[in-house]
């Protein structure tokens, strides 16, 4: 069974993934995948290269930070690389999904904005308040709150993932909360899959 797990920067997206893995689930992570799409001698570094600069290689890495920062900047410059990225990184998703079986979860952070292109049996989506994932990105990957805000208003909103989703884990609980949900989740998604 695969499942889409989806939730803004910040949510506790990742939290609930590798409880899901704990339980047994095995996952594919869209982040992860956009790493592999831009490395060192690939289509994808290049073509990033070609419409953000050279300067952001250095030492035959990419300076995520900086092509962050870039696309970032405009709404335009966004959609530009999600046209790069998001046809490799599905390409990449595909080829992981191939022979896998039991269920597979999908962490794809943007969901509502590519669309689902790998058909999805389940969509799940954690949820969390604004003012608490912008205190989560601040404290756990030192950004400053304007470009914590930014992050969060380039992506689409809580209500518009919630649209789409079969089940919503609000994560503003505790951890020992977060995991009883995310551990009545998983018993309905092996139910959901018989």
């Amino acid at each position: 069974m695969l499942i889409a797990l989806t939730g803004g920067i910040g949510s506790g997206k990742s939290t609930v993934a590798k409880r899901l893995v704990e339980l047994g689930a095995t996952e594919i992570d869209a982040d992860v995948l956009a790493r592999e799409a831009v490395a060192p001698g690939t289509e994808g570094l290049s073509a990033v290269v070609a419409a953000f600069g050279a300067d952001l290689v250095s030492g035959g890495e990419l300076d995520r930070r900086l092509l962050a920062q870039r696309a970032f900047a405009s709404s335009e410059n966004r959609r530009l690389l999600e046209s790069i990225l998001h046809p490799r990184i599905q390409a990449l998703a595909k080829a992981k999904m191939l022979g896998l079986k039991g269920l597979i979860v999908y962490t794809i952070p943007l969901l509502v904005e590519v669309g689902d292109k790998l058909g999805f049996e389940k969509v799940v989506t954690v949820s969390c308040p604004e003012e608490v994932r912008v205190q989560r990105l601040i404290s756990s990957r030192a950004m400053s709150e304007s470009d914590a805000r930014a992050r969060i208003a380039a992506q689409a909103s809580d209500a518009q993932r919630e649209a789409i989703a079969d089940y919503v884990i609000d994560s503003n609980c505790s951890l020992d909360e977060l995991i009883s949900k995310v551990d009545a989740l998983y018993t309905d998604l092996l139910g959901d899959s018989k």
